[in-house]
């Protein structure tokens, strides 16, 4: 069987027995739709009045993948400029993509478009040899890759439920069926919001733009009866600069400091006054008064907490207020995994590797080409290497979604 065929029939079971939309879907008629196909083109400006008649459509399409708007239109289906915009969800996209792991240069490759150089890791903006910005990636969902997605995940509520004063009923989170999470916070107050305002969010959120000497750690005492430090301890970045600096500094040595980009002598210096910074950071009169850590070098742990508290978003999707994104409960054609929802009290334990698997009965031979050894429902398969093998059909459906295996027979 041709393995695009194979692909696309597991979809099309999957959406005529399992698909459901959910009931938590606000305002389906108002939403624009699009469905990228098999073939490799783009149907948009769909639009749907109920949920039942969206499930008809993908029962009868079939597509590779499925996406909605964030945005809620007068008329969906009308050109972009005649749609007669309402308003749209906050929406955040956490991608393993974006974010460098020590398992990227293990499993992720790239090959220029232009010349077909290759490498291994995060690809480059530019094709090294050519110049090329035609960059082909072939990556790989791992659970170290998915983990670290989490932990960004897990920050950015944080920053939502107490720096913006979001309930936690109106943010929704999901695992998006490859190597990342969606957060959708769906209220009445953020829908009105343009670009520029949802751009101030990801600035804040991402830590953009903070000056070192507000935070009292620059040799100066700030202008409060409270003292620099107990100010910092207060609210928003303030508490979470003091936080940052004493997770980094309670799990500091040497090649941690390293890896962040300290010198020699800042490491030293750290080190030998660590239990003075920390004490440091308990006093409500004075900062930055430790021989050996002056204000450059305070500067320079400030800006670690920053790295290591704020969360890592795809900005480009947060201020986009026309943007689509992958629909609830869909298929992702690069993984066949289901875009799932997570409960909120469950996102330390989820486990995408048996929550998002949509295909659960029989087996499928296949000839792989080239595969990490990865988990699926608590059984590890591979590594493979040119290897003809009978695997579930979820791990046969992931193989060959990802480009790494052919369908025999």
């Amino acid at each position: 069987m041709d393995s695009r065929a194979f692909v696309q029939n597991m979809f099309r079971e999957y959406y005529a027995k399992d698909f459901s939309l959910g009931e938590d879907f606000p305002s389906i008629e108002k939403r624009e739709f699009g469905f990228a196909s098999f073939g490799g083109w783009m149907l948009r400006h769909k639009s749907f009045k109920t949920a039942e008649e969206l499930e008809f459509f993908l029962q009868d399409s079939v597509p590779y993948g499925a996406y909605f708007s964030c945005a809620y239109y007068e008329d969906p289906e009308a050109d972009m400029n005649k749609k007669g915009w309402l308003g749209a969800d906050l929406i955040f996209d956490v991608d393993a993509d974006h974010i460098p792991t020590s398992c990227n240069k293990i499993h992720d490759e790239w090959v220029c478009g232009s010349c077909g150089f290759a490498g291994r890791g995060i690809e480059p903006e530019k094709c090294p040899s050519c110049s090329s910005e035609k960059i082909e990636v072939n990556s790989w969902p791992c659970e170290v890759c998915i983990e670290t997605a989490k932990v960004e995940i897990i920050k950015l509520v944080d920053f939502l439920v107490d720096d913006f004063g979001f309930s936690e009923k109106e943010i929704r989170l999901f695992f998006s069926g490859h190597r990342g999470y969606h957060v959708y916070v769906q209220t009445k107050s953020v829908e009105p919001l343009d670009a520029i305002a949802r751009k101030e969010i990801t600035d804040y959120i991402c830590g953009r733009g903070l000056r070192f000497s507000s935070f009292g750690l620059d040799g100066k005492v700030l202008a409060t009866k409270k003292g620099a430090f107990k100010v910092l301890a207060d609210l928003g970045w303030r508490r979470r600069i003091v936080r940052g600096i004493k997770d980094a500094i309670l799990n500091a040595d040497e090649q941690k400091l390293a890896s962040f980009g300290f010198s020699n002598a800042d490491t030293r210096a750290i080190l030998e006054n660590k239990e003075k910074i920390l004490i440091e950071l308990e006093k409500s009169d004075k900062a930055g008064l430790i021989k050996g850590i002056g204000p450059e070098r305070w500067e320079k742990i400030v800006n670690l907490s920053v790295s290591l508290q704020s969360a890592k978003i795809d900005t480009v999707v947060t201020t986009d207020v026309h943007r689509l994104i992958r629909l609830d409960n869909s298929l992702h054609g690069k993984t066949g995994f289901k875009k799932v929802e997570i409960p909120m009290s469950a996102i330390e334990d989820f486990d995408p590797f048996k929550s998002a698997v949509a295909f659960t009965k029989g087996e499928v031979t296949v000839l792989v080409s080239s595969a990490p050894a990865f988990k699926l429902d608590d059984e590890t398969f591979g590594p493979y290497k040119n290897q003809k093998i009978e695997l579930p059909t979820a791990a046969a459906v992931l193989l060959v979604c990802k480009g790494r295996a052919e369908v025999i027979g």
